[in-house]
């Protein structure tokens, strides 16, 4: 089998072209047409032809096929469903903001965490994705759309810290000056809570905003939305949002999806206040979206606002989040279960 050499950092490029008796400058050349969407070795036309044919017999070149391209009417939000080499489809969302252009993108096919508010884990985990493509994503989303990107979520399909190795690798490349070069400071990492992960990226000391999957501020109703409480239960999970922040210095950001009658009584807000006072952080409330065949429904705004208000009174600073492309199926795995379920049929 081929290697992916857009997996590999540009040292390990290096070391594989000296393997071939190239100098290690050839690393560069190549290492820069991949980070510029170059789709096979024919069109590094800086290299020999007999080079690029000594490359394509040892290295693939991943790059998806757009499937579904929805924006909205709206706001200009963009939503890419992408097919990748084995057929598997992610989602990518491009948001435009008066700050820069963000992509929220996937980490997996499918997701395991089993989250009852979220229709990327309807069906599982399928696979895994590679580095490449996690790349991918923002690659050729910034040349399909013309649009340089400055911001990246990792919030889409999957849980991040359940492919901890290819998250790291991926941050290193998009990171990496000879490439992207996408500042670590743009870049907020979403996870369910999975502790034992949240304490080994702590030893990484990376300057990411870590966003922590909240939703609730009891095991009671956490246990009833997010099968991932049971291993690592609300009081474990801020002991080590805790010590993260004093590994790293860096804010941590909690997500709180509003669901109605669910988690969003005063009494679940005067909860939330209470546990995190004292914890340097930002409760993002999420208005939930709605997802076909789930029993949850978003709080009223009238219950968003009267939360709000609860918290930033008690001094913990709180934020509604801009619904955006809601005429897109533009919330976590919907177009690709409705691809799933309806699209590959008609093709």
């Amino acid at each position: 089998m081929k290697t992916d050499i857009k997996s590999m950092t540009l040292a390990e490029m290096t070391a594989a072209m000296k393997e071939l008796g190239l100098p290690g400058f050839r690393a560069g050349q190549i290492y820069t047409w991949l980070h510029r969407g170059a789709t096979s070795f024919a069109d590094m036309t800086n290299l020999s032809k007999d080079l690029r044919e000594k490359l394509d017999e040892r290295y693939e070149i991943t790059a998806p096929q757009v499937v579904r391209k929805q924006e909205s009417q709206h706001d200009g939000t963009v939503k890419y469903l992408w097919r990748l080499a084995d057929g598997n489809c992610v989602e990518t969302v491009l948001m435009r903001y008066h700050y820069g252009n963000s992509v929220c993108i996937s980490c997996e096919v499918g997701c395991a965490m089993g989250c009852a508010f979220c229709a990327s884990t309807q069906g599982g985990l399928v696979r895994r994705l590679k580095p490449s493509e996690m790349l991918d994503q923002v690659l050729f989303t910034a040349l399909d759309s013309g649009l340089s990107i400055s911001h990246i979520v990792l919030m889409g399909i999957g849980e991040p810290l359940d492919n901890f190795d290819t998250v790291m690798r991926f941050l290193e490349l998009v990171n990496s000056p000879q490439g992207m070069n996408i500042s670590m400071r743009h870049i907020s990492l979403s996870t369910c809570g999975l502790v034992p992960r949240i304490r080994l990226l702590a030893e990484k000391k990376l300057q990411l905003t870590l966003s922590v999957s909240l939703h609730a501020p009891t095991d009671e109703i956490r246990n009833t939305i997010m099968p991932v409480n049971r291993a690592y239960n609300v009081e474990t999970l801020l002991a080590a949002c805790r010590d993260y922040y004093e590994a790293t210095g860096r804010r941590i950001s909690f997500e709180y999806a509003m669901i109605r009658d669910v988690n969003d009584s005063p009494e679940c807000a005067r909860t939330l206040l209470r546990k995190l006072r004292g914890l340097p952080a930002h409760v993002n409330l999420i208005p939930l979206n709605e997802v076909e065949g789930s029993p949850l429904h978003p709080s009223s705004r009238k219950t968003v606002m009267q939360f709000q208000k609860i918290l930033t009174d008690g001094g913990v600073n709180a934020t509604v989040r801009r619904t955006l492309g809601g005429d897109i199926d533009a919330s976590c795995g919907q177009l690709r279960r409705n691809y799933e379920k309806n699209g590959k049929k008609s093709e």
